[in-house]
């Protein structure tokens, strides 16, 4: 039990970093183009990357953790941040943060069919009510029903998710430092040339205000906040630990109000004790892995 307590403070610290993702990311897509931001900060994440590598004298992965991180690297390093930055061009970043409150639900079912981990039947209740309840959030913001961008909300939640599993059953073995980074290092051949052709293509002339906030989502998003992340998903099990993503959604309104200028309302405030309290209860139910 304290092991996994230290897992999910840990998981916990990492929610709170991953919480701002989406109202930075929201700052920077106003002037600099979607792809170029997800990308672009994953070139500057992945060489923060080999000088951590190289400051922990990590040993080059096995063929068996190269194709577990080629997973990961697509899940975390792609295809969520690209598919996110595309959303927050068209939809505010408060509407993004509620959509994504299916990802726990979303990492303890890849967490599940991927590596055998057995949630009992009292959390899966648990979790498709918090996951109700933050769908049904996202229905009252849009008016009773879902946007074109929310599409690509979902295919950031499962990408998430898959690179979320992944990478913390890697964890385990390799430790949620080295996963990021050589996840990161993995893609940089491709995404390099990529982010470079783009920064030419749609220029990089930007405010302070808008490279402060792709600074934030290069080395904190992309790269500080999986040390926490994956060392509490490898400490307390991909399946519990996931359930802290519930309160990802309402510290992300939060963030959106006090960077994004986005409305905070009182109803919000509720949603988010209802799913406080189905974490709780979540954390009572067994998972046998």
């Amino acid at each position: 039990m304290q092991t996994e307590s230290k897992g999910m403070w840990l998981g916990l610290a990492g929610v709170a970093i991953f919480s701002l993702t989406l109202p930075f990311t929201r700052i920077a897509v106003t002037e600099l183009n979607p792809a170029f931001v997800a990308f672009g900060r994953a070139v500057v994440a992945a060489f923060c990357s080999l000088g951590m590598l190289w400051h922990l004298k990590a040993p080059r992965p096995s063929w068996l953790q190269v194709r577990a991180l080629l997973i990961t690297s697509l899940g975390v390093v792609i295809g969520f941040p690209l598919f996110s930055s595309i959303a927050m061009h068209s939809v505010p970043a408060s509407h993004g943060a509620v959509v994504l409150g299916m990802l726990p639900l979303a990492t303890a079912l890849f967490g599940a069919l991927r590596f055998g981990e057995r949630p009992s039947l009292g959390f899966w209740i648990a979790a498709l009510a918090g996951t109700a309840i933050v769908i049904a959030f996202a229905l009252q913001q849009g008016g009773g029903g879902l946007q074109l961008a929310d599409l690509a909300l979902f295919a950031a939640v499962l990408a998430a998710a898959m690179g979320y599993a992944e990478g913390g059953r890697l964890a385990q073995t390799m430790g949620g430092q080295q996963v990021i980074c050589w996840a990161l290092v993995l893609s940089l051949p491709l995404l390099l040339p990529v982010s470079i052709w783009l920064g030419w293509r749609y220029g990089v002339d930007a405010s302070p205000r808008v490279w402060l906030a792709f600074a934030y989502v290069s080395l904190f998003s992309m790269f500080i906040g999986f040390f926490f992340w994956y060392k509490g998903l490898a400490l307390g099990g991909i399946a519990r630990v996931g359930q802290v993503q519930l309160l990802q959604p309402f510290m992300s309104l939060l963030g959106a109000a006090l960077i994004a200028g986005e409305v905070l309302e009182a109803r919000n405030l509720l949603f988010a004790t209802a799913v406080i309290v189905v974490v709780a209860m979540g954390r009572k139910m067994s998972i046998r892995r």
